[in-house]
C-alpha cells in the first residue's frame, strides 16, 4: 500500500475520513473549502511555478520543492488543523530522506494569515511516522468504517453530509458502512 500525504493528514484529523478516502469515497470535488484551497494554492505565490519543481515519488505529490535548498513548501488555507499539516509535511520530508535527500526542511505557509512555520524532522518524528504508517495500514484494511467523531470542525468537512445524514437535525441510526456496500 502506498501511503500519501492525505493519508497522514486525515489520520491526524479523523480516522473515518481516512477510511472513506482510502476506500475511494470522496466529496472533495464539490466542497467549497477544497475549491477555495485549490484557488489559494494556484494564486498565492504565482512566481513559484517558475522557480520550484513539482515532484511525485512513492505516492506523494509535492507541489513546490526547492532542490537547491532542499525545502518543501506546503500551502494551507488555515492553521486550524496545524498538527495534521505538520505531520503531512514531516512525512514528505521522510520520503525525501528515503530517496537520498539529506536534511530536507519544510515551510508550512498560511498566506491568508501571513504566517510561515518551519518544519524539520527529528529522530522522534521518524519513529512516530513509522507508527503512523503501521496504524494507517491497519486502519484502512478494517472491513468497516470507523464511527463519527462529532467534533466542532466536522461541520467544515467535505464528508459532513455523508457522516451526519439527518432529517430535521436528528441523526439517523444507520448500520456501520462496510466494504461490502462499496
Amino acid at each position: 500500500m502506498r501511503i500519501t500525504g492525505k493519508h497522514v493528514n486525515y489520520y491526524h484529523i479523523c480516522r473515518r475520513k481516512l477510511w472513506l478516502f482510502h476506500s475511494g469515497i470522496s466529496f472533495q470535488q464539490t466542497h467549497e473549502n477544497v475549491a477555495d484551497g485549490t484557488l489559494l494554492h494556484e494564486t498565492a505565490y504565482p512566481q513559484r511555478a517558475k522557480r520550484y519543481r513539482e515532484i511525485q515519488i512513492e505516492g506523494i505529490k509535492i507541489d513546490f520543492y526547492d532542490p537547491h535548498d532542499r525545502v518543501v513548501h506546503e500551502i494551507k488555507r488555515s492553521n486550524k488543523m496545524e498538527q495534521a499539516s505538520i505531520a503531512q509535511l514531516q512525512y514528505y520530508l521522510l520520503v525525501l530522506e528515503r530517496h537520498g535527500v539529506e536534511n530536507p526542511t519544510g515551510l508550512l505557509e498560511y498566506p491568508k494569515i501571513r504566517r510561515t512555520e518551519t518544519v524539520v524532522l527529528t529522530e522522534a518524528d521518524r519513529a512516530a511516522i513509522a507508527q503512523w504508517e503501521a496504524a494507517i495500514e491497519q486502519l484502512v484494511e478494517q472491513p468497516t468504517c470507523p464511527p463519527t467523531i462529532n467534533k466542532p470542525f466536522c461541520k467544515n468537512c467535505s464528508y459532513y453530509d455523508f457522516c451526519y445524514v439527518s432529517e430535521a437535525g436528528v441523526e439517523l441510526d444507520l448500520p456501520p458502512l462496510s466494504r461490502d456496500h462499496l
